[in-house]
């Protein structure tokens, strides 16, 4: 195996960048992990590295930041005259130091469907353990959490439909819309706050996503390929999805949430209540597939089919004295959870009554 390279200089000393085959660095590459005596890696992700595989699929791909290796300058020849370091020993001799997970996902790519490409790669010779440990805590400690609402604000620069791009055109329009309920509530990238924000584009992204796609990662990689996406009918706006018919997941938002607004004014207006907060929203979104199938049975997912809901709901809290505020529903999963349930139950000990009523009306 021979490798290109350039030679780097800086305090901690030179190292070599350069690219190789993953098909190659398959073949060398080894992690020492943490409980193997002094070893520094953490150990894997399965998850993460089923992720990265999945991502392999992707017709736009790619791994811009090297892989960092560790290796005994013993083991290869590097000739300056050339630029080239050339393996002599068949071994195991690469340590890497940085990106275990995505060469494991790499290689569960190739088992799977054959993937390889070049990767950019980073050999450092002849570390001791506790440089090499310095190195690899140097990297990860000063990597800084990327803002979920600047990843899915990235998307809207995409050319192709994905269940994340569909959710944050909707996060814009409602929050730009007059008439919507969240008109200017939404903490939006880009934009200087007005004051009146609840809830964050992350967070309501997310939780309209997951009502769309159980891997929007596969689906924006199906799309890609021009692969049909499979219909799901436990996720309620996937069908629309599919179709193309994002203004439609757009009104019945409007319409949910401004049952929401009408029945809950008090609560949906005032910052002492957690209801178009971050656990209200996203517990509301937990409820809606009860309510929206309910709504789908009888043909009706009006405003006003969810306001019979909502108003049944708040009477019932009223009767229980039960508060939506963060100390009935704290922060978190829980409170999202117990939020659902509490709307959930009453609307199904009432539901008869409820439907009744809206088709009355229809």
């Amino acid at each position: 195996m021979k490798i290109n390279y350039i030679e780097i200089n800086q305090p901690i000393g030179s190292f070599y960048l350069g690219k190789a085959n993953s098909d190659d660095l398959l073949k060398y590459f080894f992690v020492n992990r943490r409980e193997q005596n002094v070893g520094i890696q953490r150990n894997t992700s399965q998850k993460r590295i089923e992720e990265i595989s999945l991502y392999c699929q992707d017709p736009d791909a790619t791994f811009p930041t090297p892989i960092i290796i560790a290796v005994d300058s013993s083991k290869v020849n590097i000739d300056p005259e050339n630029n080239t370091i050339q393996t002599t020993d068949s071994n195991k001799i690469f340590e890497v130091i940085d990106g275990q997970h995505r060469m494991e996902g790499i290689k569960l790519a190739k088992e799977r469907f054959g993937f390889s490409c070049e990767l950019v790669v980073i050999l450092m010779f002849d570390l001791t353990e506790e440089e090499k440990g310095y190195v690899f805590s140097t990297i990860n400690s000063n990597q800084a959490k990327v803002d979920k609402s600047l990843i899915y604000d990235l998307f809207e620069l995409s050319q192709k439909r994905s269940p994340l791009k569909t959710s944050h055109y909707i996060a814009r329009s409602l929050n730009s819309d007059i008439e919507s309920p969240f008109y200017n509530r939404l903490k939006m990238l880009g934009r200087r706050s007005q004051g009146s924000e609840t809830l964050s584009q992350g967070s309501f992204v997310h939780g309209l996503v997951a009502l769309i796609s159980k891997n929007p990662q596969r689906d924006m990689i199906s799309i890609k390929r021009d692969e049909a996406l499979v219909e799901d009918s436990s996720l309620p706006f996937r069908s629309y999805f599919i179709e193309n018919k994002d203004e439609v997941i757009l009104k019945i938002m409007s319409n949910y949430f401004n049952a929401v607004k009408s029945s809950f004014p008090n609560e949906w207006e005032s910052s002492d209540f957690i209801l178009a907060k971050t656990t209200g929203y996203l517990g509301l979104m937990k409820a809606f597939p009860v309510f929206y199938n309910e709504g789908l049975s009888i043909g009706s997912l009006t405003e006003k089919f969810f306001e019979e809901i909502f108003r049944k709901v708040k009477s019932c809290l009223d009767e229980k004295r039960i508060i939506l505020n963060s100390t009935h529903f704290p922060s978190g999963a829980a409170g999202q959870n117990k939020l659902r349930d509490v709307f959930v139950q009453n609307f199904k000990s009432y539901r008869d009554e409820i439907v009744e009523k809206v088709m009355k009306n229809k």
